[in-house]
């Protein structure tokens, strides 16, 4: 009940957030650059869990001026990881113990790429012509197949996944979170149909129908890798979640360990597509 109660409030307000009116687009960045470092702290902690005392305070720091820089040169972004992780690693050099510079300075530069620079996706597919479309597809999609394989997993789930990682994962819930992604996108692509019927663009998918099924299918297991990805982090650490500020759900990275692989994947596969 607690997690439905969380969702149930949280997803409201970052519908609100995603489908604002283009002049705030500077209030997304600013929510998902919290986000990412209320994220960035639950990291920080794991890693201390594993002696690397990285400097907090300048790792948020970072991943604040990467989301800001990003918003005002949108296509300086890797030279900006690039100094910002540079900047990182000389901080630690000069002030952390010598014997926890390599460490610390590694567990900071990871930290940036693996909450800042992924996150940065967000408010950049946001800018796209359809962005808050492809904003609500993506998270509609991952969303799905997170609630599909949570209920047909703990039902029908009998083989394990990957056991070592997440023992609690199987391919049923795998299986049936592919169909829930597949279900979500099939629905909102018809629902932006019928908006356009009634002359609303608020939803836009321009593409065919077999476009998005496919691209759903490969978010859905970018999703299911992170999540992944994240269960043997905090497997390595020796903890269940990575925090308590979300009741039923655990801490912040647990809530967006999906949308940590499937936010740039849609970003590239986007960038991919116009392409070619």
């Amino acid at each position: 009940m607690k997690r439905v109660l969380t969702a149930v409030v949280l997803i409201p307000v970052v519908m609100v957030l995603v489908f604002l009116a283009p002049r705030w687009g500077w209030l997304f960045t600013l929510a998902t650059a919290a986000v990412a470092a209320l994220a960035a702290w639950e990291f920080l902690a794991l890693a201390e869990r594993g002696e690397a005392k990285s400097p907090r305070v300048a790792v948020l720091l970072a991943i604040v001026a990467l989301f800001a820089a990003s918003y005002e040169w949108p296509d300086q972004i890797p030279a900006i990881l690039g100094v910002l992780g540079l900047g990182l690693l000389v901080y630690c050099a000069f002030r952390t113990p010598i014997e926890q510079v390599l460490p610390a300075a590694s567990t900071s530069i990871f930290c940036l790429f693996y909450v800042g620079f992924t996150l940065i996706a967000l408010p950049a597919l946001r800018e796209q012509t359809n962005g808050p479309s492809l904003v609500a597809f993506l998270l509609c999609v991952v969303w799905a197949g997170d609630i599909a394989a949570l209920y047909v997993g703990r039902t029908l789930g009998r083989h394990k996944l990957a056991p070592r990682l997440s023992p609690g994962k199987s391919w049923e819930g795998a299986v049936a979170s592919v169909a829930g992604s597949l279900l979500a996108a099939g629905g909102l692509v018809a629902l932006a149909r019928w908006m356009a019927n009634m002359d609303s663009a608020k939803l836009s998918y321009p593409e065919e129908l077999g476009y998005w099924l496919g691209l759903a299918v490969i978010l859905n297991i970018a999703a299911q890798l992170g999540d992944l990805a994240e269960s043997a982090l905090k497997r390595s650490a020796g903890v269940k979640d990575s925090g308590t500020l979300l009741p039923g759900h655990g801490g912040v990275l647990d809530r967006i360990d999906a949308l940590l692989l499937a936010a740039p994947v849609l970003w590239y596969a986007q960038v991919i597509h116009q392409r070619f």
